[in-house]
C-alpha cells in the first residue's frame, strides 16, 4: 500500500469508528467537500500535509495520533 491510500484508509477509519460522514468532516475541518471526495479519487497523488492537519484539528487529535496507526508500518517504497 502506498502513502496516499494509507492515509486515506485512516481517515475513512476514523470517520466510521465516530459515525462521521465524509461531508461532516470537511465541515468540521474548515476543507471543502470537493477537496475530501477528491482525495478518495485514485488518480490524485498528493495529499498536502496541511489538509491532514486541517483533519486532524476538525477531529481534535494531533498528527501523532492520526499517523501511529499500524496502517502506515509497512508502507511501500515510493521511490522507484
Amino acid at each position: 500500500m502506498n502513502a496516499k491510500d494509507a492515509v486515506v484508509k485512516r481517515i475513512i477509519s476514523i470517520c466510521n469508528q465516530r459515525n462521521i460522514k465524509l461531508n461532516e468532516l470537511a465541515n468540521i475541518s474548515g476543507i471543502t467537500p470537493s477537496t475530501i471526495y477528491s482525495m478518495t479519487d485514485e488518480t490524485r497523488r498528493d495529499i498536502s500535509i496541511l489538509t491532514i492537519k486541517k483533519i486532524c484539528d476538525g477531529l481534535e487529535i494531533t498528527l501523532t495520533d492520526f499517523f501511529n496507526d499500524p496502517i502506515f508500518e509497512s508502507l511501500e517504497q515510493e521511490i522507484k
